[in-house]
């Protein structure tokens, strides 16, 4: 819940900074996939050592179809990831809530983008995103590379995917903005693609896993 509050928090809070600051797009865009990898990384090098920093319910869908998340856990911690996010979304009402026209730095498609392009993209990312991070969980064993490893692919996915989406790649993070902003278009493209993506993720991960761990070691 920590974690995920962080997040929500600190993300979506950089894109109002942003636009607060005159930022141009650029400069915007690579300002705000900044602060999104470095609160990832970072959460992931505080928390990760108790809970494996899944502030993410993507990241735990895709770890529960692989089979490297107890299935008691699971509830439980989507659960609490969503309860950070509505946190963090009423944090962010409290912070910027009195400037016009603000939406709390909730995902929204660029102008042009379809619903289906949108869901589309969002499960691409979030497929890349979801590998990264079990991955990371399961091949890397020091927590600063482990961070710098996810981190480090949230900052490239937002600046291939960003312009197009808002890059979520995470239900909570689209969630808490847009509930307390009030703004609700287009919203079911960050609920379903990232489940998508997590969910293509997490089977393929699992396979390989269960394909390479049964192979016979050669002689």
């Amino acid at each position: 819940m920590l974690g995920t509050y962080l997040l929500v928090f600190f993300g979506p809070g950089s894109v109002v900074a942003a636009s607060l600051l005159g930022l141009t797009s650029a400069e915007a865009l690579l300002f705000v996939a900044a602060v999104f990898g470095t609160t990832v990384a970072s959460v992931i090098l505080a928390l990760g050592r108790f809970s494996g920093a899944h502030i993410n319910p993507a990241v735990s869908v895709g770890s529960a179809l692989a089979g490297l998340l107890k299935s008691e856990l699971f509830l439980p911690y989507v659960l609490f990831q969503v309860i950070g996010g509505l946190l963090a979304g009423l944090s962010l009402k409290v912070a910027f809530g009195a400037i016009s026209g603000t939406t709390l730095g909730s995902t929204e498609l660029a102008a042009g983008i379809t619903p289906v392009e949108g869901v589309g993209l969002e499960i691409v990312g979030t497929f890349f995103l979801v590998l990264s991070a079990l991955t990371a969980a399961n091949f890397v064993r020091s927590s600063v590379k482990q961070g710098i490893l996810v981190g480090g692919t949230l900052f490239l996915l937002i600046l291939l995917i960003g312009p197009f989406t808002g890059a979520s790649f995470n239900p909570a993070r689209s969630l808490g903005p847009s509930l307390f902003s009030g703004y609700t278009g287009g919203q079911l493209v960050y609920y379903i693609g990232p489940v998508v993506g997590a969910t293509l993720a997490g089977l393929l991960f699992g396979a390989l896993r269960k394909y390479y761990g049964e192979r016979p070691t050669s002689q």
